[in-house]
């Protein structure tokens, strides 16, 4: 089963989140969080890390494993999520095209902005449960 990881990323103050915008399909043209594959046999957290600096530059972050959704059905997968909160603000660039800061007030349940099917929404829901960990 393939392994894919995606990175909720705070700015210092948690009020903004990074995404990228989603240049191919599924999803092309919506906002998406940051993430990629896992390599077989490379450790899920270990991927995070490795994916967050490639994708975006950042290295000074301390990731938290938040949950994990798996599909079954077609091309059986398993999505791990973390997230984190930057201690500084940096300048981030990398491998994803289009890069951008948004509100932590947007609506991430919006299927017509945000890839996911409203999981990143349910995601958010999840990680304002345990904010106190990201402090």
């Amino acid at each position: 089963m393939q392994g894919y990881n995606v990175i909720w990323v705070f700015n210092p103050t948690a009020d903004r989140v990074l995404f990228c915008k989603r240049h191919k399909e599924p999803y092309k043209g919506l906002y998406n969080l940051v993430g990629g594959k896992i390599e077989p046999d490379e450790d899920g957290l270990v991927a995070a890390y490795r994916e967050l600096r490639e994708k975006t530059g950042i290295t000074d972050i301390e990731l938290v494993h938040l949950m994990d959704f798996t599909y079954f059905l077609r091309d059986a997968c398993r999505v791990e999520v973390y997230y984190g909160r930057l201690s500084a603000d940096i300048k981030v660039s990398g491998d994803e095209k289009e890069l951008t800061w948004l509100e932590v007030s947007e609506d991430f349940f919006d299927r017509s902005r945000f890839a996911g099917e409203g999981n990143i929404g349910h995601i958010y829901e999840i990680i304002k449960q345990n904010f106190d960990r990201v402090r």
